[in-house]
């Protein structure tokens, strides 16, 4: 997101408390999410099973709360995103959450007492926007706070932390750029790509990161709107015209943008996709065959008064992309990241926690909920508060939840 004039943040700030219309917020700025001012009367549990509807306080269906961790504890104030990272030589799974004054990290080594290990600083100033990815052991991180750069540490120091929680050091900084929105990682390729940084007019900022200690600049990709958000993959879906190629699926404010850029130094765009209705593109996921392409919009549950929607897009031919499907959810809720494993989709719905999606009947359009955890019980509605991200791909089958407001959680499927 671009740096924002002190009006344009109380303009802001004074909508994400409210049901209002955001129509007027410009493009390129996306809301600041609000902690919870009226904080649930109830006493929250830090564990318990999914009883009648509830888990320690917190509203569930199918999913039991394993542990949580306060931001307190994590010397934090906000939290936003998060990610995994499992040892490859002792098996054990790791939490990354990021935090408004840096990241943290957390053994899972026993689910039901995590341990939080301590926190790496940011680089430069606090913001409400810190995004991490994963590749060859090491952590990527970018943060909206001017002149960040991206962090890269190395998460098999980890193994070694005798006296938690620790104030760790980053290990190398690229510095191409100064803020940056959000990184993705495609591990097929090595590359790692940092979106909605001043480069490029905010698209993907190309990055080598083969060898992770000493990350190249490898150019970017300027011939769209800004990126909010993107996935990368080296193609194998249903269109042959594209199988082998390294592909980008931009989330760009007002679109989804389709861009083969397997030779780095010349990118070219397959398609665009507009839709009814746009509030803010915000972030979208492949299903596991990359036939589909899920896609949520940040304001349009704020813009037209609708719940929380989500849109299917069908890649069968990624020349001529076409919207297949729109899944409302039960809340007014607003949806933020969503991941595919298998064939459920863990969407981080704001106020309504963690909604689990039923695709297996993707095809004719028939998506449900099928579970949920909410890690905001004081109420579903169309703010910026509650669960920011979710992480669904430990071996273990743990899931974990980012809270904007209150913190981090471990949370499990129950019978």
């Amino acid at each position: 997101m671009k740096k924002m004039s002190l009006l344009l943040i109380t303009l802001i700030l004074s909508l994400s408390c409210s049901n209002d219309d955001a129509s007027n917020i410009p493009q390129n700025v996306q809301p600041v999410p609000q902690n919870n001012n009226n904080p649930p009367p109830i006493e929250l549990a830090t564990s318990a099973p999914c009883v009648n509807g509830l888990a320690g306080g917190f509203p569930c269906n199918g999913f039991n709360l394993v542990s949580r961790i306060e931001l307190d504890t994590m010397g934090a104030s906000r939290g936003n995103d998060c990610w995994g990272w499992t040892d490859p030589v002792s098996g054990i799974e790791y939490a990354i959450m990021g935090l408004d004054n840096g990241t943290a990290f957390i053994d899972l080594s026993n689910p039901a007492e995590p341990v939080f290990l301590g926190t790496l600083s940011s680089a430069s100033g606090s913001s409400a926007w810190r995004d991490v990815k994963v590749f060859n052991n090491y952590a990527f991180i970018v943060s909206e706070a001017a002149g960040h750069g991206m962090q890269i540490f190395d998460l098999t120091k980890l193994r070694n932390v005798n006296s938690p929680p620790e104030n760790f050091n980053a290990d190398a900084t690229y510095d191409e750029f100064g803020n940056a929105h959000n990184i993705v990682i495609n591990e097929d390729s090595g590359f790692a790509y940092a979106v909605g940084t001043t480069t490029f007019n905010g698209g993907p900022h190309f990055i080598d990161i083969n060898d992770p200690l000493n990350p190249l600049y490898a150019g970017g990709y300027e011939m769209d709107s800004y990126s909010h958000d993107a996935q990368v993959v080296i193609y194998n879906g249903p269109d042959s015209d594209h199988t082998g190629a390294e592909i980008l699926i931009g989330s760009n404010e007002n679109e989804v943008v389709i861009i083969d850029i397997s030779d780095k130094f010349s990118p070219q765009q397959i398609a665009s996709i507009s839709y009814d209705q746009t509030g803010y593109t915000h972030q979208g996921w492949f299903t596991e065959d990359q036939r589909y392409f899920i896609v949520g919009d940040e304001l349009d549950e704020l813009n037209f008064g609708f719940n929380s929607r989500t849109l299917v897009f069908d890649f069968i031919d990624l020349d001529n992309p076409e919207l297949a499907t729109e899944y409302y959810g039960a809340t007014s809720a607003i949806d933020h990241n969503g991941y595919v494993k298998g064939n459920k989709y863990y969407l981080a719905n704001y106020t309504h926690g963690m909604s689990e999606i039923d695709l297996s009947g993707i095809g004719s359009g028939n998506l449900f909920e099928s579970g949920f955890f909410d890690t905001h019980p004081a109420n579903d509605a169309s703010a910026f508060r509650g669960a920011w991200s979710v992480y669904p791909y430990f071996p273990s089958g743990n899931i974990i939840i980012s809270d904007i407001n209150l913190g981090f959680f471990v949370v499990r499927r129950g019978n």
